[in-house]
């Protein structure tokens, strides 16, 4: 995907960051793991977009509420850093491990070093392993798998295995291959 110039933060939007992180701090971050429904409240008030059964972790770093779209049973793990200044969707059942990097924006290369940046897609029973990072426009197809660490760059078709920096398809998935139930190997 190509990547767009992205605006200037206003003023309206730097205040809103700002309250956003005191709420972060206050609010979000101090609840017990379990308190997935409060956390969904808290984006919510902050306009994400946020439904049922999904589990953002208390330490789940999200830049912007207002950019995040998380479906039925998604997940946003413990010490996720999601740094969205453009949209971030978790597809249904997409889990986001811990310590993983979604990262919307970036910068040209050249002497105007213009912010630029495009949305970030997980489609439904995918999987993004620890510490993997992934980058602006990228899709994570259904039920594909990118490996912990790994560094994607570019889309992941659907139900394939990618690993390494960066990122090269390793192997094929069975996630979301049956009627809303992820299955293992060894069920098929």
């Amino acid at each position: 995907m190509k990547l767009s110039p992205l605006p200037p933060p206003s003023l309206a939007n730097k205040l809103k960051r700002f309250v956003w992180s005191l709420a972060w701090v206050f609010l979000y971050r101090p609840t017990p793991s379990m308190m997935h429904g409060w956390r969904c409240f808290l984006l919510r008030c902050f306009g994400a977009d946020i439904r049922k059964g999904a589990h953002p972790y208390p330490s789940a770093r999200i830049w912007a509420p207002w950019n995040l779209v998380m479906l039925e049973d998604s997940c946003l793990g413990p010490n996720t850093d999601c740094y969205n200044a453009a949209k971030v969707t978790l597809g249904k059942r997409a889990i986001v491990s811990q310590k993983a990097y979604l990262c919307t924006p970036s910068h040209t290369i050249d002497d105007s070093f213009t912010l630029v940046g495009a949305p970030i897609h997980i489609d439904d029973f995918a999987w993004v392993a620890a510490r993997a990072m992934v980058g602006p426009g990228v899709t994570i197809n259904r039920g594909a798998v990118v490996g912990a660490g790994a560094v994607v760059t570019k889309d992941v078709a659907p139900g394939k295995i990618v690993a390494g920096n960066p990122a090269r398809e390793v192997s094929e998935s069975a996630l979301g291959q049956s009627d809303g139930a992820i299955t293992r190997q060894a069920d098929r």
